[in-house]
């Protein structure tokens, strides 16, 4: 059977930036399985490996807790970031913070609401008076196949669909590959993803 989380048993206290050694992307950029699945029971969230296995990443929410704040946590249960739902905004817009504070948001992650077609799918925005498009997001999020361009066009982020090393076998959409080229926030990478799934 084809292994998700190889090293999951020993993987507690873990680097925040692991590198690849994935043959088909860059070697300089950072792969990550992502599984859409939380560790805990009774919970929705997400597991996230290194490509050595160990456990990178996590998100634990209660299927009856609050459904407009998440908390992105390390393997070992540090918070990193909170992602809040932004309230009486126009479309769907999401506020990312450091840590669990509720106060000076590091960026806004708002949804296309553009009817004329596009392939964007949303725009991250900094924070401050202006709140000048920083990133855009293009690709279809359902089929797991999403980039991330900064404002000079360059990819910093990828979310692809995740091959089987055993010929024939799928993982299907629950389980895929967030890859993160040097440079960008890690953290942000995923607050980046999880907003997607929420949105999409």
């Amino acid at each position: 059977m084809t292994k998700v989380y190889p090293n999951a048993a020993s993987s507690i206290s873990l680097p925040i930036n692991p590198t690849s050694s994935n043959n088909d992307e860059s070697k300089s950029s950072t792969v990550l399985t992502v599984w859409k699945k939380s560790l805990l029971f009774n919970c929705d969230g997400f597991t996230v490996f290194d490509a050595a296995g160990n456990l990178v990443y996590r998100v634990d929410n209660y299927t009856s807790g609050n459904k407009g704040q998440i908390v992105l946590m390390d393997g070992s249960g540090k918070s990193l970031l909170t992602i809040r739902r932004k309230k009486l905004s126009l479309g769907d817009s999401w506020l990312v913070y450091d840590g669990e504070t509720a106060e000076n948001p590091r960026v806004l992650v708002k949804k296309n609401v553009n009817l004329l077609k596009t392939k964007c799918l949303a725009h991250v925005s900094s924070t401050g008076g202006c709140q000048k498009p920083v990133y855009e997001i293009e690709g279809c999020y359902s089929r797991r196949i999403c980039a991330v361009y900064d404002d000079k066009r360059r990819r910093v982020m990828e979310i692809k669909p995740k091959e089987s090393s055993v010929r024939g076998v799928a993982f299907g959409m629950d389980i895929f590959r967030l890859v993160v080229q040097p440079g960008f926030d890690m953290p942000l990478a995923m607050a980046i993803l999880i907003i997607l799934d929420k949105m999409f």
